[in-house]
């Protein structure tokens, strides 16, 4: 599928000279963009239609600086945001994305908030094999553990972005995981509760166990027993990485969302031969994960291969976007093999069923 995207060259010699440049630019592209999104331009442009509107009445109506409107203007000319005709400026459809696409509105948050100025140090980050840009924010060996220590603004940034592609795919899940009518379910790395909740409300006699970081089970807790949900949630504290902790057994149903992608394939491999343990002969793994070689489109696809970019430089150094076939190499090593999977979940999303091999 989305490999198929890279196979043949695309552009000629002088359209290649031309992307050369953007990339060069980059840095000034994305920071243009986010002012013109956050000091109000591209809401005042729009408001004006196709007959678009002249930068006195810009400057006018934002209270900002002539100079300061004219380059940015004159940026996102450059950037396809604007248009010019007859001295006035109109949006374009990619100024439109901007201004009114969650996904992208997400996406930008988390690349300003959250790892913009640590990218910096990604070339360090690929030499060490550790996440060099995390230090702009603190000394943890991974994000994880730092993660409720970061600011406000970054969390709620990090937060929406890992939320805003799981929660998608669960609507397609839910149904999967619960044809079998599993009585007790254990979510490894449950992070804030969401996926917990769903299976609650949405199947009324199952018991949930999360299993996370204390700070992640925390959170957790708060987030369920605001819902006026405390019931039926039990919770485990673990740290996956520490090949002596075990993972509780008796669990019918174990899954995994978003999590085997923040670990190296060594790390995957010791967590997965550690809950194959536990497993009876028909309890079910159910692995939630974005695959770069499931995707329907090359959006979808670029934007996994520049997550994996954040994995390198601000996560934890040594994990990325899967392609399926690793995971599966992954799997088979611990012990276990995929028996359904499913593409097209939510945005982006694969959901592997798994058991233990016979």
């Amino acid at each position: 599928m989305a490999m198929e995207f890279y196979e043949k060259e695309r552009h000629t010699p002088g359209e290649a000279k031309f992307e050369a440049q953007k990339i060069a630019f980059a840095p000034f592209v994305f920071q243009a963009a986010l002012a013109l999104r956050d000091l109000g331009v591209l809401a005042a442009v729009e408001k004006y239609g196709d007959s678009g509107v002249g930068i006195e009445d810009l400057t006018e109506q934002l209270h900002l600086p002539h100079y300061g409107m004219q380059v940015l203007l004159e940026a996102g000319l450059g950037i396809n945001l604007l248009l010019y005709k007859e001295k006035k400026y109109s949006l374009t459809n990619t100024g439109y994305f901007i201004l009114h696409d969650t996904m992208t509105q997400v996406n930008m948050n988390f690349v300003q908030d959250v790892n913009y100025q640590g990218v910096f140090h990604l070339k360090e980050a690929i030499k060490t094999g550790q996440p060099e840009g995390l230090k702009v924010f603190g000394r943890w060996p991974t994000i994880y553990q730092g993660l409720y220590s970061l600011p406000a603004k970054v969390q709620n940034s990090w937060f929406a972005f890992d939320q805003f592609y799981s929660d998608r795919a669960f609507k397609s899940a839910l149904p999967i995981v619960f044809k079998e009518k599993p009585s007790k379910l254990i979510d490894v790395g449950g992070n804030t509760g969401k996926w917990a909740l769903e299976c609650l409300k949405y199947d009324k006699s199952v018991h949930v166990t999360i299993a996370d970081l204390p700070g992640q089970l925390r959170m957790a807790e708060r987030n369920l027993e605001k819902a006026g949900a405390p019931e039926r949630v039990s919770y485990y504290t673990i740290d996956v990485l520490n090949p002596a902790e075990k993972f509780p057994d008796g669990y019918d149903a174990i899954w995994m969302s978003q999590f085997l992608d923040c670990f190296s394939h060594e790390e995957i491999v010791s967590i997965l031969r550690r809950v194959a343990e536990g497993m009876g002969s028909a309890d079910k793994l159910y692995i939630l994960e974005s695959f770069r070689d499931r995707q329907q489109n090359e959006a979808a696809c670029f934007c996994l291969q520049q997550v994996s970019l954040y994995f390198a430089c601000m996560a934890n150094g040594n994990s990325q976007m899967f392609h399926s076939d690793d995971m599966k190499v992954c799997l088979d090593a611990a012990g276990l093999e995929v028996i359904e999977d499913t593409d097209k979940c939510g945005i982006s999303h694969t959901l592997f069923k798994c058991m233990r091999k016979k």
